[in-house]
Parts: C-alpha cells; sequence; structure tokens
C-alpha cells in the first residue's frame, strides 16, 4: 500500500504585548494575528507595520535640517537704479552696522561714470530697506581713487577691475565700531596699478545725523601689493588695534599700536596669517569678510573663499577666533556656510559671486549682507546659537540650497 506524504505546516508561536490604555493605567492583552508562512519557514510583519515603518522613514527624511544661512526669500534686498546715473550698473558688496536700533548699509555702487562710490540705505528690521539715499555719501578724493586721464586712451582695459568699474575709485567697504568713531576701510584703486586698503574714519554722531564728514582718507598697505579684503576688530585686543586684510592667498592679522597712518612710511605687514586649506572647500584663497563679530564663543569671522575644485565661484565660510588671541582659530566650517545659487548670484557682472562684507547680531541672530554677481546686494540669516553649535561640534554647518521663506525679525 502505497502512503501518501503529509503535507506538513510548521507552527508559528503567538506573540503577545502589554499595552497602556489611555486613562487609568490598567493592562490588557492583545493576541496578534497567526503569521503565515510565505517560504522557507520565513515569517513577514503585517502590511499594515510595513506602512507604519515606511511612514515613519518617509517623515524622518523630510524633516528639516539646521541650516547654516538662510537666504532671504525677497533677495536682492538692494538692486542698481536707473534713475540714478552714479549708481545704474551695479549696487553691491554692503558693508554694515547696527546703530540706534536700525542697520545702516554703506554699499558699493557703480554708475556711468564707472567709477566706483559709496552709497547709503538703511533698515528697521535687518531686511527691509526703509530709507535710500539719492546721492553717494563717500566719493574719491585723492589720485589714487580714480585717475581720470584714463577716459582718454581708447578701448582701456583695466587690469584689475571689477564689477564693471573700470576707472577705479572706493570698492568693498567695511565699517566697524571702536568707541564713539565708525572706521572705514576698503580697496582704493586708480584703474591701472595695484589695488592697496585705504582707511578713512567718520564720528558716530555725524555718521547717525546724516553728516557725512569723512576725515581724509590715507593708504596704509604697501606700494606694489595687491592688498584687499581689509576690516578692523570692534575693540582693541591686549591694548591695540586688530586689522585683518588679505595678501594672495592668505588672511593676514596685525597688531597695531595706533591708526595713525602717513600714507608715506607706515604700512600693514602682515605679522599673522590664516591659510586656505589645500584639502577643503577653501584651497585656492581666502579672505575676510564683514569685521569679526564678538560673541562669549570667541570672534565670529565670515570669511569668503575660492576652491581650486570649483575654481569659478565664490563662497561663504566661518571661523571662530580666540578672544585673547585672535591669531588663534578655534573652529572653522569644513563646508561652505552659502553658495551662490540663485539667479541673482549668477546673472550680473560676474557669475557664481556671493560676496560678504557686513555683518550684525540681532537679538540673537546673525544677518549677513553680501554682495551677488557684482551688481545686488543681498542678505542671510541664522540663529546665532544654533550656527555657533554646529560650527563647534561638526565643524560643518549644513549648506542651505535653496532660498527659504521666512518672516523678517522685528527689531
Amino acid at each position: 500500500m502505497r502512503r501518501t506524504k503529509k503535507k506538513i505546516t510548521p507552527r508559528v508561536k503567538k506573540r503577545t504585548v502589554l499595552t497602556k490604555e489611555k486613562g487609568p493605567a490598567t493592562k490588557r492583552k492583545k493576541t496578534l494575528v497567526r503569521l503565515k508562512k510565505l517560504s522557507r519557514h520565513r515569517a513577514v510583519r503585517p502590511q499594515k507595520a510595513v506602512r507604519r515603518v515606511s511612514a515613519h522613514r518617509a517623515k524622518a527624511k523630510a524633516k528639516p535640517k539646521l541650516l547654516a544661512l538662510r537666504k532671504f526669500h525677497e533677495n536682492p534686498i538692494i538692486r542698481p537704479r536707473s534713475t540714478h546715473a552714479w549708481e545704474t550698473k551695479a549696487a553691491f558688496n554692503p558693508a554694515a552696522v547696527y546703530e540706534g536700533g536700525k542697520v545702516h548699509i554703506l554699499y558699493r555702487a557703480i554708475g556711468e561714470s564707472d567709477t566706483s562710490v559709496l552709497g547709503y540705505a538703511m533698515s528697521n528690521d535687518g531686511f527691509h530697506i526703509d530709507e535710500r539715499l539719492d546721492h553717494p555719501v563717500y566719493v574719491p578724493r585723492t589720485p589714487f581713487e580714480g585717475a581720470l586721464f584714463l577716459r582718454s586712451i581708447k578701448n582701456y582695459v583695466s587690469p584689475f577691475a571689477s564689477g564693471g568699474g573700470g576707472y577705479g575709485g572706493c570698492e568693498d567697504p567695511r565699517l566697524t565700531r571702536i568707541g564713539n568713531r565708525l572706521y572705514l576701510t576698503y580697496v582704493a584703486y586708480n584703474g591701472w596699478s595695484d589695488p592697496r586698503v585705504a582707511l578713512s574714519s567718520i564720528s558716530l554722531e555725524d555718521f547717525l545725523a546724516r553728516r557725512w564728514d569723512w576725515t581724509h582718507p590715507v593708504l596704509i598697505s604697501a606700494p606694489n601689493v595687491v592688498n584687499k579684503n581689509a576690516c578692523l576688530f570692534p575693540e582693541k585686543i591686549q591694548g591695540k588695534y586688530v586689522m585683518l586684510h588679505r595678501v594672495y592667498p592668505d588672511i593676514l592679522i596685525d597688531f597695531l599700536a595706533s591708526l595713525d597712518f602717513d600714507g608715506e612710511t607706515k604700512w600693514l605687514k602682515g605679522e599673522y596669517k590664516i591659510s586656505p586649506r589645500p584639502s577643503f572647500w577653501d584651497s585656492r584663497k581666502i579672505g575676510a569678510g564683514a569685521p569679526p563679530l564678538k560673541t562669549k564663543w570667541g570672534w565670529l569671522l565670515i570669511y569668503q573663499a575660492i576652491g581650486n575644485q570649483d575654481p569659478g565661484r565664490y563662497k561663504m565660510g566661518a571661523m571662530l577666533l580666540d578672544l585673547l588671541d585672535p591669531t588663534k582659530v578655534i573652529a572653522r566650517s569644513d563646508a561652505p556656510i552659502l553658495e551662490p545659487e540663485e539667479y541673482y548670484e549668477n546673472e550680473g557682472w560676474k557669475s557664481g559671486v556671493a560676496y560678504p562684507c557686513g555683518a550684525v547680531i540681532i537679538a540673537d541672530r546673525l544677518i549677513v549682507y553680501y554682495g551677488g554677481a557684482d551688481t545686488v546686494v543681498c542678505a542671510a540669516d541664522a540663529d546665532l546659537g544654533a550656527f555657533v553649535h554646529e560650527l563647534f561640534t561638526s565643524h560643518r554647518p549644513l549648506l542651505s540650497r535653496a532660498a527659504s521663506k521666512r518672516t523678517a525679525v522685528v527689531l
């Protein structure tokens, strides 16, 4: 008699879990359904559980990450104006100070004369422009700031032109308040020789009253050397003024007993330096952006850099410098905190440029002002504490790849 092989179905044990009822602290048993065998005695979770896990993963993936700098959704905040001959072509690279509950902005402007001058704008909330003057507030006054005779040379091409300003002028300002004075550092360019650093100042009272009584400018960097990106720390350190500047490819640091330069014999020396990093995004050249901001963690320096991996684009980074010894770098971003990816950072005189010149701290919020494509003024912000935390813990503040909408800070 032939026996038929009996089909054996493997047993799957029942599982029980304890769950808590809402309300009174009672417990109950819930018997789960018997899991069916699919193949080779392997069971799978119920489809409902699979859906729950998938939803959880999707939610975790969609969770927003901490951003380093968020671009203001109404950028650019300042554009060239066709109604004013001195700023028809470009309005960019802004210095900024926060005084009297307002953000005061000095921006570089280029118009029909192809000469750089400085315009003034003011914002109550740090983002929207509430006042903008119809005339420049700082113009070239010396031969080292502009060479008008170049206009007579046909098809003249300036060797160091930027932003369309082929005939020189006053470029890329930085503003720092020390005591009751505001110090202005900028690039003085005559249209043909090496750009150099110039210094002027104004009393805080005159500045706020719109009396533009600037001191006579004086050159403070040596001749025959291209020197840019100069800015002062907002207070003395160990009894001396501290100035950052840039001679390719480094950020240079000088400790100065006084700011009494004569323009003839006394120059910045570049006593210390902070260099590019060969294996990082800032491998080609770096320069100070906004003047350093004092925080309880250290001096916060927003800087601009170009890397050999992406040589055509100016990006932003951040450093923390020691409060007592700013030659010591405490932390430095391993990745850019902002990249030129929006249309206003790529459509203009130079594509791929996000160039910071000013920054302020208002109510624990960092706001950075920068030039886009050598043409317009833009703003980006971050929570200061979260920003520094990321800089300390990972040295890699995460990059915001898209302009995010946000509500402007109300002061």
